[in-house]
């Protein structure tokens, strides 16, 4: 099914069909259930624990066993894709076979390198918009950094990114454990960063250089026999085709933090920093009030940084663990599906470059060497 297919797409209710319902899937459906003239119409989740979760958020829905029997109530008008990360290539392939209909699919779009030309030929024949959930281009406080950077900085020059916050959570069968179902943490985690980069920059990486490991996080664990193998920390420096350099710092085991993202872009003019808390459910209320992102503004001449609070939604915040990010983004998929938005803010080409881009940075941490993202032209 194509978009001119879809009968009033302007004002009549728009169905969605679920796959995956798991922590993520159900901050989705919280999500959807925030925006006017919407329904969870089918959801297709194999856990029943993660089905009984499901049901508190969408309990007009029904539930399936198979994308197929999905695919098959004609109410559907778009899919999420919200399943562990190494089914997303399968799955789009599915659906690419039965029905092709407008899709959010999670980061990140694939998990080995093996998959791109699986997602290349699916780009290339998908006759229906797929738009890649790279929610934190939507955190309110980041989104006015990207809004403002170019102003303020006079045209970026250099762009740091830091996350500190918790370890992973425990999901289904402890698949984010392991490399083989995530992609490696810098594909699963921060395929994010490396999007902001690209967009914040409005250039191609060139060249990555990291170093990184695992330090303190599941080391005493162990799944039928076999030990988790996600990395911890690392740092991560990115060389674009403008000439300009990037760097990330990750590391999940500093969840003591006020902050969880600090995104900081310099240019002759001036700086601009973002500032994100992490999720509100985690803030100890010992504590008092969880903090308040902030936009800093820091001019050269004059010198007199300017502290903004950037406040987010309670509602929204009460939605998801990602500052109210989910929700624009949801938005503006929406748009999407009703044919108001031309095309997908975050597309499978961005997903891709996301993806290779924490390849790469894994590659140089394994090998211990810069590598260049000509290694993987044949994938670009």
């Amino acid at each position: 099914m194509t978009m001119d297919m879809l009968p009033d797409r302007g004002t009549r209710t728009i169905t969605y069909g679920v796959i995956g319902c798991g922590m993520m899937g159900q901050e989705h459906l919280r999500n959807i259930a925030l925006l006017d003239n919407t329904a969870v119409g089918a959801i297709f989740e194999p856990d029943a624990e993660m089905r009984a979760h499901a049901r508190q958020f969408a309990p007009d829905a029904q539930f399936v066993d198979s994308i197929e029997a999905l695919l098959d109530i004609p109410e559907v008008d778009c899919l999420l894709i919200a399943s562990p990360n190494f089914r997303h290539v399968e799955q789009l392939q599915q659906i690419a076979a039965k029905r092709p209909l407008p899709v959010l699919v999670e980061k990140p779009l694939f998990t080995d390198p093996a998959h791109v030309a699986a997602i290349d030929a699916f780009a290339a024949s998908y006759p229906a918009p797929v738009w890649v959930a790279m929610e934190y281009r939507y955190m309110p406080p980041v989104a006015k950094l990207l809004e403002e950077a170019e102003a303020v900085t006079g045209g970026i020059k250099m762009l740091t990114i830091r996350e500190h916050r918790f370890p992973f959570l425990d999901k289904v069968g402890a698949w984010n454990r392991f490399n083989r179902y995530t992609g490696g943490t810098f594909v699963e985690k921060c395929c994010h960063f490396f999007d902001l980069m690209r967009l914040a920059l409005r250039s191609d990486p060139v060249r990555i250089m990291a170093m990184g490991g695992q330090a303190a996080n599941h080391l005493d664990e162990s799944y039928d026999g076999a030990r988790p193998d996600v990395f911890d920390h690392g740092y991560v420096m990115v060389e674009f085709e403008s000439g300009v350099r990037a760097m990330l710092e990750l590391c999940m085991f500093a969840e003591g933090s006020r902050y969880q993202e600090e995104i900081s872009a310099v240019g002759p003019n001036g700086k601009i920093e973002a500032l994100v808390p992490g999720p509100g459910r985690f803030w100890p209320a010992s504590l008092g009030p969880a903090p308040l992102p902030q936009v800093i503004v820091s001019p050269r001449d004059p010198k007199g940084p300017e502290v903004r609070d950037i406040p987010v939604d309670p509602t929204l915040l009460e939605a998801g663990d990602h500052n109210g990010s989910t929700f624009y983004q949801h938005k503006g998929f929406l748009e999407l599906v009703r044919g108001a938005k031309a095309t997908p803010d975050v597309t499978l080409a961005d997903g891709k470059w996301a993806v290779l881009m924490g390849f790469a940075a894994q590659r140089s941490m394994v090998e211990g060497r810069a590598v260049d993202l000509d290694e993987y032209a044949a994938a670009l």
